[in-house]
């Protein structure tokens, strides 16, 4: 098993920034793409950012040149720089990690893992 925790969510005034990080941990042979997804209330969830562990980025239109998406991947780790907040970027984001897991090489599982959410509310 893979698991995942988010951290650095909170409360912003429009304009601001925060930093949100997410740590896998577990049986982990190799992660192939992390990312961030977002779901605000009433809407279905919506990917935010996405990084291959060769470091390719890909961004939802609405934070392109907002956010920024990196990764530790000696940590097993991806962070959410957010800057320049808008009250429309609050919701629910949770952390997602596809790769593989295992404790010796014939025990070898893909694995897609979800992390427990972390609220960011942005205030106008």
């Amino acid at each position: 098993q893979v698991q995942l925790v988010e951290s650095g969510g909170g409360l912003v005034q429009a304009g601001g920034s925060l930093r949100l990080s997410c740590a896998a941990s577990g049986s982990i042979f190799s992660i192939n793409v992390m990312g961030w997804y977002r779901q605000a209330p009433g809407k279905q969830r919506e990917l935010v950012a996405t990084i291959t562990s060769g470091g390719s980025t890909n961004y939802a239109d609405s934070v392109k040149g907002r956010f920024t998406i990196s990764r530790d991947n000696a940590k097993n780790t991806v962070y959410l720089q957010m800057n320049s907040l808008k009250p429309e970027d609050t919701a629910v984001y949770y952390c997602n990690a596809e790769g593989v897991h295992g404790t010796s090489w014939s025990d070898l599982r893909n694995f897609g893992s979800w992390g427990q959410g972390t609220q960011v509310t942005v205030s106008s």
